[in-house]
């Protein structure tokens, strides 16, 4: 159960942080500070499978949606902020919930390349139709690749961090568990 809590709230965590806080901006790269915890997002995804399955993380994921959405809206987000939001949440945790399941590797190695498709993709949908020229157009043509490459860079090295942190506690305390969708 915690590992479903932790996912929900990094998610409801990444829609507060961003519409509380001017992003960082590190000149041509612009990065909303919730942006960090879609990192753990997508980890705590891969956890959550790895506890409970696929089947019962796609059932999460809508549950995830919603409440995603709904949290965005009731933080006043603009409407092409909550769709683009949502769009971007479903295509980046499907991607990421079946690279992770085709790729039997080890945990940090499957985090990563599920994270690194899903990051991109997460990125560059929110940017684009979000703050981008599709949506509030706060973020130029010119732009665009620089807003997603800050996302997509914040993203992965949140996500090699967060595994490699969860690796090292699962060594230290003996209490690996077999990956549930590595189960025929």
């Amino acid at each position: 159960m915690i590992r479903i809590s932790i996912y929900l709230l990094s998610i409801v965590l990444a829609n507060v942080i961003t519409a509380r806080f001017a992003p960082l901006d590190l000149g041509l790269f612009i990065i909303p500070y919730g942006t960090l915890f879609i990192g753990l997002t997508l980890v705590m995804r891969d956890m959550v499978q790895n506890r409970f399955g696929r089947f019962k993380t796609y059932l999460l994921i809508v549950f995830a949606l919603i409440l995603s959405a709904i949290s965005s809206y009731l933080l006043g987000d603009a409407l092409w902020v909550v769709f683009a939001s949502t769009l971007s949440f479903i295509v980046s945790e499907t991607a990421d919930t079946e690279i992770y399941t085709r790729f039997k590797l080890p945990f940090v190695r499957r985090v990563f390349y599920s994270g690194v498709v899903a990051g991109f993709l997460d990125s560059a949908l929110f940017v684009i139709i979000g703050i981008g020229p599709l949506g509030l157009k706060f973020v130029p043509w010119e732009l665009v690749p620089y807003a997603i490459l800050g996302q997509w860079v914040a993203k992965v090295l949140m996500q090699l961090i967060v595994a490699g942190g969860i690796r090292q506690v699962v060594i230290k305390m003996n209490i690996y568990e077999p990956n549930i969708s590595d189960v025929k």
